[in-house]
Order: structure tokens, then sequence, then C-alpha cells
């Protein structure tokens, strides 16, 4: 870890963190709150797939769509009107929605090809923008003078790298500039995230081993055929498996780093306490490392 105690975290004067965990736990809560303290930069992953990597797939997603309607067909033609992506820190629709779903077309799917092809494409994304951190830590102080630095991950940082792996080139990369601080669930937040997602389910990355595994199993059990998927029952069936999948691998990524727990997380309310919860956990890290070698 780049800081080797609470204390060196909380008197260095140039704080680096990568917060990783599943969606919906507080990891944009938290860059949001540090941002706006005004001594902060946040360096949003899906925010910089879904601009730099990504910005002109989704583009040209949207024209495709809008070239099957005769009216606005005559008017991109005629470069009339303009068609883009407006994706914010908050909001990521433009991303998930050219993500898409797998299944049925005429219930608003896509093809399995075109869908795994969609997330290949997200895949290479996601690890050039997590790659890119360095070049924003440096881009931060050079350009906008901010001593302090967060990098809010996206919630499926867990597959595109390897956790077992102490050579892995982007969980290396990361570890070597930014404290890693896992944002660990409970049960009873994963009951949650289901639920929320049963309700509005969204597109998704997953890993393509698990992917795979996941449509076969899933046409299986229901006997359909792939043009037969509901989309959205695909992924809400996928999505509680996909969360036990991550959650050993982000246990593995926290052992470069620390963990903090969505409860705590819940009070935070100040950059101030966000500080004194992590002192505690590389404390408590420190702690346990030199007891085990110790024992």
């Amino acid at each position: 870890m780049i800081y080797s105690t609470g204390q060196d975290w909380l008197g260095s004067p140039r704080k680096r963190v990568l917060l990783f965990g599943m969606s919906g736990l507080g990891k944009t809560y938290l860059s949001n709150m540090l941002r706006a303290s005004g001594d902060w930069f946040h360096y949003s992953i899906d925010y910089r797939i879904g601009t730099r990597y990504m910005g002109e797939l989704i583009a040209d997603n949207f024209k495709r769509e809008a070239m099957k309607v005769p009216f606005l067909r005559e008017l991109l033609l005629s470069d009339s009107v303009y068609i883009g992506s407006n994706i914010t820190f908050d909001n990521l629709s433009p991303l998930s929605t050219y993500l898409g779903k797998p299944g049925s077309e005429t219930r608003g799917g896509l093809r399995f090809d075109e869908y795994a092809k969609r997330q290949r494409e997200h895949e290479k994304a996601e690890i050039a923008s997590l790659l890119d951190t360095p070049h924003f830590i440096t881009r931060s102080e050079e350009i906008y003078r901010l001593p302090h630095f967060v990098c809010d991950s996206g919630g499926s940082i867990c597959e595109v790298v390897d956790p077992d792996n102490p050579a892995d080139p982007v969980l290396s990369t990361l570890e070597k500039h930014l404290l890693m601080v896992w944002i660990k669930g409970s049960d009873a937040h994963t009951e949650e995230l289901v639920r929320r997602f049963d309700r509005a389910p969204k597109p998704m990355y997953y890993q393509p081993e698990f992917l795979d595994k996941s449509w076969l199993a899933y046409r299986m059990e229901k006997g359909l055929r792939e043009d037969q998927v509901d989309p959205d029952d695909f992924i809400r069936w996928t999505y509680a498996r996909a969360l036990a999948h991550r959650q050993p691998r982000y246990e593995a990524m926290a052992r470069g780093g620390v963990t903090i727990t969505a409860e705590e997380v819940a009070g935070v309310r100040s950059p101030a306490d966000l500080d004194r919860l992590i002192a505690a956990a590389i404390d408590r890290k420190t702690d346990s490392t030199k007891e085990t070698k110790e024992a």
C-alpha cells in the first residue's frame, strides 16, 4: 500500500484513492462529495469510457436508430441536425443503452453475437480508462492544482483484472499510484440491490466466460432458443449470480488495499469523516498483517 499507517494517510499532502465495489454502495456519492470540497479531482472510469473510448460508438448507435425515421434521416443526411451523447458523472444511460440486453429483437433485445461484441468493446475501453489513471493524476496536479485524487471505478472493475495475479498490468499499475478501497456490502445490501434491479433492470458488463455460461444455463433452464429470450428476464436472472460471482473477486482485490463497509460509508458526511474512516481501515490492515506475521 502507498500509505503505511493511518497517520501517513491523514498527513499526506497528496491523497490518492480508488474506490471499488458493487454499484449502488456509495462510490459516486463519496466521489461527488470530495469533488465538491474543492480539493479533490474526481476521475470517473465510466465517464471516461463513455466519452473517450465509446463515445463515437454510442453516437453512431443513436444515428442508426434515427436513420430508420424518414424525417430524421433527411435531416441527418443534410447535416441539419446533430446527434450526440450527453453523458454526465451522474447519468451514464447512453453507455448502458449502447451495451443493451441479449434476446428477442422484437422485445428490444440484441442478437447475442452483437451483444457479445459490445461487451468486448466495453472491456477494452474499461482497461484503457483504468490505465489512464496515472495520466489523470498528473493532469489534476499540473493543470488544476488539486492536491488530492479520487478514482471512481465502475462495478465491473473486478471483471477486467486478475485479482489473483500480482503481475496483472492493470491492478499493479493502480496499486502503485493509489490506495485501493473496497466498499463492502452486506447480504442485506445485496438483497436490496437485487430488488432494485428487478424493478428497473439495466444493461451491465460481464466477464466473457461468466456471460457465456449464464447465457447457456438460462436457455437450458427455460428451454428457449436465442430468439425467444426475454431480454429483461435474462438480465434479472443473471444479476444476482453476477453479484455472487464478483464478491470473491472484490475481496481478492482488497488484499492490496483496505476495506470499509457500506454501513460506515452511510455515516460519512464530510471529507474529514472519510479521512478518518480510511485511516482506521489502514491501521486495521496494518495491525492484522503484523499479527499474522507474528503468529
